[in-house]
């Protein structure tokens, strides 16, 4: 993969002045695996100050120095550049107590965190790869270096950047990184929720995040323990051929890879073993799952401090998925309570849910077409979905007669008469049902 000019001049200009440099970590794994790196982090043994020096024709951002890290600003771009370093002791289980810097490359790839991510490569695409990166890239395989026990100690958020990377890119992970992820899955507890939240959603937002979900369970259930009433929850319906957890898998898997509507999906049912009744003839019901879920979500968004819009419209989604949206008057009736966006997500919704039930479940697949060629129509048309639509307002109610309270009414039963297709659009016809109204 061809280097960017900008962040080969960034190395250039550091070896043009006597020093090593190299990019290192994320990008390379990438130009290795052929895919465009977000970013060229670079290492190298110029110590900040002197980083500074070399750069000082260019915009210098003292981003962390105590850390070893300068950024610099070439042709509008910022490059982390940090010097070689040796980490001492993690006391908190995320940052070194101390730094070290290094005059050697090897001592900074040797504390990273996965083999993957431990290789350098210099301007020229030259790589250095001490600890078998590429061959585990080769082999679809996530190592950590040297002792995983070790490595997750030192940064617990690192047992969250293993399943995310496996998830990613559909790798496994080692036996041994494996183990030590079970094993060390409680230091999770050390870690903010919001570095939990960005690397779980990376997770459901992987290409396979299947294997993942199932095999790591119980490293996701250190913070979202309310997965664990769904493992192994049979439900006895004939709709269903997975329990609850299998299902969810399968349904994460099944949708669009939008964040929304992944999350929308992990949720969807976690609330099913809190409404399961057995009827006389075995067969379960999960009555009002659908909104206790979306409860429950809610409550779980915000303690991973999700923003607001965003739990917002995962819970919105998780409240409706269910429905079943019949005819164009409910189709009108729910873009005006949550939006055409929403609604085409929550179709999304509804055929993941459909892709993971019995065969015979996906049949309703097509009914999801038709609804979202219905909602296009709706939208194309400029058809009335909420009251401002209407071309009747408040004041003009208020002429008539109407006061109060009862204006917000009137112009409620309006916009039904309207959406269910019972009156026209029209200010005169609207008005003329409105003073009906006044007569009943």
């Amino acid at each position: 993969m061809k280097i960017p000019e900008y962040a080969a001049v960034a190395v250039k200009q550091l070896e043009k002045n006597g020093f090593e440099a190299y990019f290192a970590g994320g990008c390379v794994r990438d130009c290795i695996m052929n895919i465009p790196p977000h970013d060229f982090d670079i290492t190298t043994n110029a110590l900040p100050e002197q980083i500074k020096a070399v750069f000082s024709g260019y915009t210098v951002i003292p981003t962390g120095e105590k850390h070893g890290t300068v950024t610099v600003v070439i042709d509008g771009e910022q490059l982390e550049i940090t010097t070689y370093r040796i980490d001492s002791k993690y006391t908190d289980n995320r940052h070194p107590d101390k730094v070290e810097f290094s005059s050697l490359l090897a001592e900074d790839l040797k504390r990273r965190d996965f083999t993957v991510n431990a290789m350098a490569m210099d301007a020229n695409g030259n790589i250095t790869d001490l600890f078998g990166g590429r061959d585990d890239i080769n082999n679809g395989i996530i190592r950590a270096v040297g002792k995983a026990e070790e490595r997750f100690n030192e940064d617990a958020l690192r047992i969250m950047r293993a399943l995310r990377f496996a998830a990613r890119f559909g790798f496994d992970i080692e036996p041994e990184t494996a183990a030590a992820v079970h094993e060390c899955r409680c230091l999770l507890r050390n870690i903010s929720a919001e570095r939990i939240r960005d690397e779980f959603t990376g997770l459901l937002c992987g290409s396979h995040p299947d294997s993942i979900l199932r095999s790591y369970r119980d490293v996701i259930a250190v913070f979202i323990p309310e997965i664990i009433p769904c493992f192994e929850f049979e439900q006895h319906s004939p709709y269903h051929k997975y329990d609850v957890w299998e299902h969810t898998i399968h349904a994460v898997s099944s949708c669009r890879n939008k964040e929304k509507i992944r999350i929308a999906m992990f949720f969807h049912d976690i609330a099913k073993p809190d409404c399961f009744k057995q009827d006389e003839n075995g067969r379960g019901h999960f009555k009002g799952h659908a909104l206790k879920s979306a409860g429950k979500t809610a409550e779980i968004m915000k303690r991973m401090k999700f923003s607001n819009r965003m739990t917002e419209d995962v819970v919105t989604l998780i409240s409706h998925h269910s429905d079943e949206l019949n005819n164009r008057y409910e189709l009108r009736r729910i873009i005006g309570e949550i939006g055409a966006e929403n609604v085409f997500d929550l179709l999304d919704v509804q055929r993941a849910d459909s892709l993971s039930k019995q065969e015979f479940c996906r049949e309703r697949l097509k009914k999801s077409d038709g609804q979202e060629k219905e909602v296009r129509e709706i939208i194309e048309n400029h058809e009335c979905v909420c009251i401002r639509d209407l071309e009747i307002n408040g004041y003009d109610l208020m002429e008539i007669g109407f006061s109060g309270k009862e204006i917000k009414t009137v112009l409620n039963r309006l916009l039904d008469n309207v959406m269910k297709d019972n009156i026209k659009n029209n200010r005169c016809e609207l008005i003329n049902c409105a003073k009906s109204l006044t007569s009943k």
